[in-house]
């Protein structure tokens, strides 16, 4: 089984910034991709950014250069950087892994945090 934590959400006025991290633990034997999702009330679950194992990054275009996300491979851990806030940034945050759990498991499976909250006022 495999656990993905978030942390770091919380409330920012506008122009503000901050920073979510996600630890992932259990039965790891590799893992691929992992990225940051948001879902705000009434909307589908969208991607933020993600990023591979070999360092390849992607953004949404609507938080392309004020969000970095960045990983510790050593510790498992996935970080989101997130500047310049706007209101429309407010949703539940949600980290995801694509992680391959044992070398016998030749793909990844997708495993997902409970979500954090980040709420950004005007």
């Amino acid at each position: 089984q495999v656990q993905l934590v978030e942390s770091g959400g919380g409330l920012v006025q506008a122009g503000g910034s901050l920073s979510l991290s996600c630890a992932a633990s259990g039965s790891i034997f590799s893992i691929i991709a992992l990225g940051w999702y948001r879902q705000a009330p009434g909307k589908q679950r969208e991607l933020v950014a993600k990023i591979t194992n070999g360092g390849s990054t992607t953004y949404a275009s609507s938080v392309e250069g004020r969000f970095t996300i960045s990983r510790d491979n050593a510790k498992n851990m996935v970080y989101l950087q997130m500047n310049s806030l706007k209101p429309e940034d407010t949703a539940v945050y949600y980290c995801k892994g694509d992680v391959r759990p044992t070398y016998y498991h030749r793909f990844g499976y997708e495993y997902w945090g409970q979500g954090t909250q980040v709420t950004v006022s005007s």
